[in-house]
Protein backbone atom coordinates (compact mmCIF):
# COMPACT_ATOMS: atom_id res chain seq x y z
CA UNK A 1 0.00 0.00 0.00
CA UNK A 2 1.37 3.42 -0.92
CA UNK A 3 1.23 6.01 1.86
CA UNK A 4 2.22 9.66 1.56
CA UNK A 5 2.31 11.76 4.74
CA UNK A 6 0.74 15.21 4.55
CA UNK A 7 2.40 18.56 5.27
CA UNK A 8 5.40 18.24 7.64
CA UNK A 9 4.76 14.67 8.72
CA UNK A 10 7.28 11.85 8.33
CA UNK A 11 6.80 8.07 8.22
CA UNK A 12 9.55 6.20 10.11
CA UNK A 13 10.47 2.51 10.47
CA UNK A 14 12.12 1.79 13.83
CA UNK A 15 15.60 0.26 13.76
CA UNK A 16 16.04 -2.70 16.09
CA UNK A 17 18.35 -2.12 19.06
CA UNK A 18 21.41 -4.18 19.89
CA UNK A 19 20.87 -7.60 21.48
CA UNK A 20 23.97 -7.20 23.68
CA UNK A 21 25.43 -4.46 25.86
CA UNK A 22 28.97 -3.19 25.25
CA UNK A 23 30.08 -5.51 28.08
CA UNK A 24 28.64 -8.55 26.28
CA UNK A 25 25.47 -9.05 28.35
CA UNK A 26 22.49 -10.28 26.36
CA UNK A 27 19.36 -8.16 26.80
CA UNK A 28 16.10 -10.16 26.87
CA UNK A 29 13.17 -8.92 24.74
CA UNK A 30 11.12 -8.09 27.84
CA UNK A 31 13.81 -5.67 29.12
CA UNK A 32 14.38 -3.86 25.84
CA UNK A 33 13.06 -0.39 25.30
CA UNK A 34 11.63 0.55 21.94
CA UNK A 35 14.41 2.15 19.92
CA UNK A 36 14.44 5.91 19.38
CA UNK A 37 16.20 5.42 16.05
CA UNK A 38 14.66 4.80 12.69
CA UNK A 39 14.82 5.09 8.93
CA UNK A 40 12.61 7.58 7.09
CA UNK A 41 10.21 5.71 4.80
CA UNK A 42 8.21 8.66 3.42
CA UNK A 43 8.13 12.45 3.82
CA UNK A 44 5.33 14.95 3.28
CA UNK A 45 5.78 17.98 1.02
CA UNK A 46 6.38 20.31 3.99
CA UNK A 47 4.43 22.82 6.04
CA UNK A 48 3.52 26.30 4.84
CA UNK A 49 4.69 29.56 6.39
CA UNK A 50 2.46 32.61 7.08
CA UNK A 51 2.72 33.78 3.46
CA UNK A 52 1.68 30.37 2.10
CA UNK A 53 5.16 29.45 0.85
CA UNK A 54 6.07 25.76 1.28
CA UNK A 55 8.89 25.00 3.75
CA UNK A 56 10.98 22.12 2.37
CA UNK A 57 11.58 19.29 4.89
CA UNK A 58 15.18 18.73 6.08
CA UNK A 59 14.86 14.93 6.07
CA UNK A 60 14.45 12.66 3.05
CA UNK A 61 13.61 9.02 2.44
CA UNK A 62 16.38 6.70 3.58
CA UNK A 63 17.78 9.06 6.27
CA UNK A 64 18.60 7.36 9.58
CA UNK A 65 17.14 9.60 12.30
CA UNK A 66 17.01 9.96 16.07
CA UNK A 67 13.65 10.94 17.60
CA UNK A 68 12.16 11.48 21.06
CA UNK A 69 11.22 8.48 23.18
CA UNK A 70 7.50 9.28 23.11
CA UNK A 71 7.39 10.81 19.62
CA UNK A 72 4.93 9.89 16.93
CA UNK A 73 1.90 7.70 16.57
CA UNK A 74 2.25 3.99 15.90
CA UNK A 75 0.39 2.78 12.83
CA UNK A 76 0.19 -0.56 11.07
CA UNK A 77 0.58 -0.59 7.26
CA UNK A 78 0.55 -3.90 5.42
CA UNK A 79 1.36 -5.76 8.64
CA UNK A 80 4.38 -3.57 9.42
CA UNK A 81 4.50 -1.37 12.52
CA UNK A 82 5.59 2.18 11.60
CA UNK A 83 5.59 5.60 13.24
CA UNK A 84 4.15 8.79 11.83
CA UNK A 85 5.41 12.00 13.41
CA UNK A 86 5.95 15.67 12.73
CA UNK A 87 9.37 16.55 11.36
CA UNK A 88 9.94 18.72 14.45
CA UNK A 89 9.86 15.52 16.61
CA UNK A 90 13.04 14.36 14.87
CA UNK A 91 16.14 15.44 16.79
CA UNK A 92 18.70 14.76 14.08
CA UNK A 93 20.03 12.74 11.19
CA UNK A 94 22.57 10.05 12.08
CA UNK A 95 25.66 9.80 9.88
CA UNK A 96 24.60 12.16 7.15
CA UNK A 97 22.38 15.00 6.19
CA UNK A 98 23.19 18.59 5.25
CA UNK A 99 25.66 19.20 8.12
CA UNK A 100 27.82 16.17 7.26
CA UNK A 101 27.89 17.05 3.56
CA UNK A 102 29.04 20.62 4.31
CA UNK A 103 31.98 19.42 6.45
Amino acid sequence: MAFTPLHDRVLVRRVESEEKTSGGLIIPDTAKEKPAEGVVVAVGEGARDESGKRITPDVKEGDRVLFGKWSGTEINLDGEELLIMKESDIMGIIGGGKAAKAA
